[in-house]
């Protein structure tokens, strides 16, 4: 009886974590596609493009999550969709990484506009992010589910990868038109791509591992 009750608290703790995520992340490509319209950095592009990609893998890892941890499912079953989810959280990162090299090396723009609503999205991100982390590291250590597993993963990433753009188009805002700011946006895209693809390829990696284990 104990042992059920608290699958039941731990079941609830994740689905009010991953529903917080979604609903936190899904303004984000909405108000940086807005904000397109009066800002051309290619890192802002580039993180409107992550961001989306982002929430459909969010998005996916909360749908998931509500299957697999309903009460009598099969556990060998639920262990292959949840790697299966997180391969495919890992294959956005890897997607959303690789538009982003596509963008930075290919968009072309001179005045790099207003690019303040970004800033403050990034800024919150880096912020929200990090909380989010910590948030799903626990609950894994706590209840071991794989799909909360790879969400710290990706939070982790997604942590650094914001603090990033923070810092960069802070410069861009700063030095609008330099040279100095013109290559800050550039190496600073390219750093948020290749992170991306890197924890991408590791998590799909793990993932299919641990897939194969299972058949």
């Amino acid at each position: 009886m104990g042992k059920k009750k608290n699958d039941k608290t731990n079941e609830k703790s994740g689905f009010k974590t991953l529903l917080l995520s979604v609903l936190l992340s899904s303004p984000g490509p909405l108000v940086l596609g807005i904000g397109l319209t009066v800002g051309r950095s290619s890192t802002q592009l580039a993180d409107f493009t992550r961001r989306t990609a982002e929430l459909l893998a969010i998005i996916s890892s909360f749908v998931v999550y509500v299957i697999t941890n309903k009460e009598g499912f099969d556990k060998d079953v639920k262990r292959k969709i949840e790697c299966r989810s997180n391969a495919f959280v890992g294959v956005i990162m890897c997607v959303s990484g690789i538009s982003m090299v596509i963008v930075t090396l290919f968009f072309k723009s001179g005045n790099k506009g207003n690019v303040a609503p970004a800033f403050v999205i990034a800024l919150f991100g880096a912020i929200t992010n990090t909380l989010f982390w910590r948030r799903y590291t626990k609950l894994h250590v706590e209840f071991g589910n794989a799909v909360l597993g790879v969400q710290a993963k990706l939070y982790g990433a997604k942590s650094i990868v914001d603090t990033c753009i923070t810092l960069t188009l802070l410069m861009v805002a700063v030095m609008p038109g330099s040279r100095i700011s013109l290559y800050v946006d550039i190496v600073g895209s390219l750093f948020v791509s290749g992170y991306m693809i890197r924890s991408g390829i590791l998590t799909v990696r793990e993932n299919m591992k641990s897939l194969s284990k299972q058949t």
